[in-house]
């Protein structure tokens, strides 16, 4: 009896040790950055942090995916190097597909469409071609394709490039006559149109409609493809389209990257592109 009463009690000591490890370990929250003066990506909120349509989009990611998520705010140029050097998972910051980037980097497919628009001061003649920006003085957000995309055509236009590093400064710039245009994305111009009665939204660039997707290490692609699937899940059932019409001010037609589920992980026809079919387990 005092045998059976043993090993009774050795077996119930073991218990809550052999019930701790079959229970899966808890995950560390998601890491990831935004440049916290891009809006209405994502901007400061009065109530401390920040807020916009990055913030909301990746928050309903993370809770998808089960996971908590760390969203720190930094200058836009800083933010890939410090995702290179393993302080973020992923960017939430809106990023411009481009072959280069996509050399080095894992994308998600788009979320949405970037084009390149130029936002000039209320009263300038309108910009008809990228003749009437010859001689001007450009202002950009540092380390973005805005940028590059003056350095490329600096010589040929004979542009002045004037790099800031946020976004709310090149306007500025332009409001200030000290440049003559800003250049950003669609969605920021416009944005910052409807906030500044001296900034009017004006010519955008043709054929410049890229991806704007979520990048990660080359180490990540396992957690892209995860990420990937959750975002073609908000597509589906719509969330993506309703916080672009929150913060963008219309709801997207059927052609618009918030509803469209492009075909494999990451941007077809672009280096990191894995055409294994998508199959998520939306809920």
């Amino acid at each position: 009896m005092r045998r059976l009463l043993l090993a009774a009690a050795v077996a119930a000591a073991a218990l809550p040790g052999l019930a701790l490890a079959q229970a899966p370990a808890a995950q560390p929250p998601l890491r990831c950055a935004v440049d916290g003066t891009f809006a209405p990506h994502a901007f400061p909120s009065l109530q401390g942090g920040v807020q916009g349509f990055q913030i909301d989009l990746f928050r309903e990611v993370a809770r998808r995916m089960g996971r908590e998520i760390v969203i720190d705010s930094a200058s836009f140029s800083g933010l890939i190097p410090a995702m290179n050097a393993g302080r973020y998972d992923f960017l939430c910051a809106p990023t411009t597909v481009t072959p280069e980037r996509a050399q080095s980097l894992l994308f998600t497919e788009g979320y949405l469409w970037t084009e390149l628009q130029f936002g000039i001061r209320r009263g300038t003649p309108p910009i008809r071609s990228e003749e009437d920006l010859r001689g001007k003085t450009i202002s950009v957000n540092k380390g973005t394709p805005y940028e590059q995309w003056v350095t490329r055509n600096a010589e040929r236009l004979n542009l002045t490039l004037l790099a800031f590093d946020t976004q709310p400064d090149a306007v500025q710039a332009v409001i200030q006559g000290r440049a003559y245009a800003n250049l950003s994305g669609n969605t920021v111009v416009r944005f910052s149109a409807s906030r500044t009665p001296q900034y009017v939204a004006d010519f955008v660039l043709p054929g410049t409609r890229l991806h704007w997707g979520t990048p990660f290490r080359q180490d990540s692609g396992a957690l892209r493809n995860q990420v990937e699937d959750v975002i073609v899940c908000m597509k589906r059932d719509g969330t993506i389209a309703r916080l672009s019409e929150r913060w963008f001010g219309n709801a997207p037609g059927p052609d618009q990257a918030e509803r469209v589920e492009f075909p494999g992980y990451g941007v077809p026809g672009l280096p990191g592109y894995d055409a294994t079919p998508q199959n998520p387990t939306c809920g």
